[in-house]
């Protein structure tokens, strides 16, 4: 069996040590990680959680943003170049000159972004009695220190044109539905989510440093264009999340280790 598992990683122009150095570079004893990429389905993490209920059953807790996608998709498969990571939207390169001239003239009230840019959007809902406000602290509270956490995903491409879709329609006004906080909607018909079971994201995590919450998440597929007026908008509106600037990404996640099987 060993000689056959060394022929193996001969063809792969691995050999045992350096396989067994890499495994060893991962986290260990974590739960499944994001973000990952939602076309493929393979995942070795047999660490199990109940799925967090759906959206409209919990409190929504907090809505950011990052620049470039933090998952890979269907829509949305293309490498970002630089520093950052991340994925763009496959239309990226189709861009008009008029959508992708800056209304704000580089000065827009959020910071981080500019019409041509990918976004990923993150609605954060949590099942503690909590009210919606800034970062991962508003998503829990002294008497629920461990929530059930669902994050709505979409991924939008930023354009200069008011017919493209409006932040306004998917933001949070104070809105309740049912006694829970909620959003005023969700993007629609941009493919069925993909639901699987990970982690929290950005950039203080990796492969080596993993995140301990355990996070359901519900992925769109497709990119949609978003008025990148509206953001500005949104932010300049002073919303309760306190945010004016889309973050930076958490690399993808590629190791099978650290994912989990997707049904």
């Amino acid at each position: 069996m060993y000689a056959a598992k060394s022929a193996l990683l001969a063809m792969l122009g691995l050999t045992l040590a350096s396989a067994s150095a890499q495994a060893q570079d991962l986290c260990q004893g974590f739960g499944p990680q994001s973000p990952r990429d939602i076309a493929s389905k393979a995942g070795l993490n047999a660490a199990q959680f109940s799925f967090a209920p759906p959206a409209e059953d919990l409190n929504l807790c907090n809505i950011h943003t990052h620049t470039n996608a933090e998952h890979k998709g269907p829509g949305f498969s293309i490498l970002a170049t630089g520093d950052t990571g991340g994925y763009l939207c496959n239309d990226t390169a189709s861009l008009s000159a008029a959508e992708l001239d800056d209304p704000s003239g580089g000065h827009g009230a959020y910071h981080n972004v500019k019409p041509g840019d990918t976004i990923e959007v993150h609605w954060v809902y949590s099942s503690c009695d909590i009210a919606p406000g800034k970062g991962l602290g508003s998503c829990l509270s002294e008497a629920c220190a461990n929530p059930q956490l669902r994050v709505e995903t979409q991924v939008f491409l930023l354009v200069n044109d008011p017919k493209a879709l409006d932040f306004a329609d998917y933001a949070y006004d104070g809105n309740m539905e049912g006694g829970l906080h909620q959003p005023k909607s969700l993007p629609q018909g941009n493919g069925t989510p993909v639901v699987y079971a990970g982690s929290t994201t950005g950039p203080s995590y990796d492969q080596q440093t993993c995140s301990p919450y355990q996070v359901t998440w519900s992925v769109r597929p497709q990119c949609a264009k978003l008025d990148i007026a509206s953001l500005h908008r949104w932010a300049s509106a002073h919303n309760p999340f306190e945010e004016e600037h889309s973050h930076d990404v958490r690399q993808l996640v590629t190791a099978a280790e650290l994912l989990s099987p997707i049904e």
